[in-house]
């Protein structure tokens, strides 16, 4: 499927989201936000799908917000979604950003976003706001810290100055770094190898990972059990030890 602004593929599982403007290096659109948002709900509400990945056209991930699109007063913010239409509400299911050079701004936001991330190694993510007089506020500011060394997080917050694919892999902020061009290609199977899996198994324990963040740790095995429990007691559990018991590939059905 395809917009003027935004592709959208499936291979089997996955749901590839391609930000399609490379004459302006993927800077994001009102328009542009609203398609990812709408694969997004899409890659929720299908069964069939199980993990989405994102990723710009033309060797560059994305810049941020259009500027020129930003002066005549359009805002690249879905409701509900926030910029980009992915920063304020990520799918529920796993996403995997696919980075090939820049991203900027908003762009390195909509990484920040994402549960994976494969990269190039000529890719550069930054925060520039504070060189233009403005914050990272659509999840960069507040989220930078949780994935970065606070010190790290603030250098760049502070100074502008971008992060490269090593140095982010170094951090732990990237899963791999591939050579130039094989972004997308790794994120797939990467996000082939997730969708393999157990479909219950893997959103509880994206969901788990999520909302646990900011449990008392006196209460993490108790609270825990409202997410294990369900996949315990799933059809896919027992699936899981028959396959493995007959050597044999697990059919899952998600329930």
């Amino acid at each position: 499927m395809t917009s003027g602004e935004v592709r959208v593929d499936v291979d089997g599982g996955v749901l590839t989201i391609t930000i399609d403007r490379p004459a302006q290096r993927n800077a994001m659109t009102l328009a542009a936000a609203e398609e990812i948002a709408t694969a997004l709900t899409r890659l929720d509400e299908d069964p069939h799908l199980r993990v989405g990945v994102l990723t710009g056209s033309g060797g560059t991930f994305c810049t941020g917000m259009d500027l020129k699109r930003f002066l005549t007063g359009e805002k690249a913010h879905v409701p509900g979604r926030g910029f980009g239409g992915l920063v304020e509400a990520p799918p529920r299911k796993p996403l995997v950003a696919a980075v090939e050079g820049w991203a900027l701004g908003g762009g390195f936001e909509l990484v920040l976003a994402c549960d994976l991330v494969v990269a190039g190694r000529s890719a550069r993510f930054g925060l520039p706001e504070a060189t233009r007089g403005l914050i990272a506020r659509a999840g960069g500011a507040v989220r930078l810290p949780r994935r970065l060394p606070r010190a790290i997080a603030l250098e760049i917050l502070l100074t502008g100055a971008a992060l490269t694919a090593e140095r982010a892999a170094a951090h732990g902020l990237v899963n791999r770094v591939v050579d130039d061009g094989g972004a997308l290609a790794a994120a797939c199977e990467l996000a082939a190898a997730v969708a393999a899996n157990a479909p219950l198994a893997v959103s509880a324990a994206k969901a788990l990972v999520v909302d646990s963040a900011d449990w008392p740790e006196a209460e993490l095995f108790t609270r825990q059990a409202a997410y294990t429990e369900p996949v315990f007691a799933s059809a896919d559990a027992q699936e899981g030890a028959r396959a493995f018991a007959e050597r044999r590939t697990p059919r899952w059905e998600g329930r």
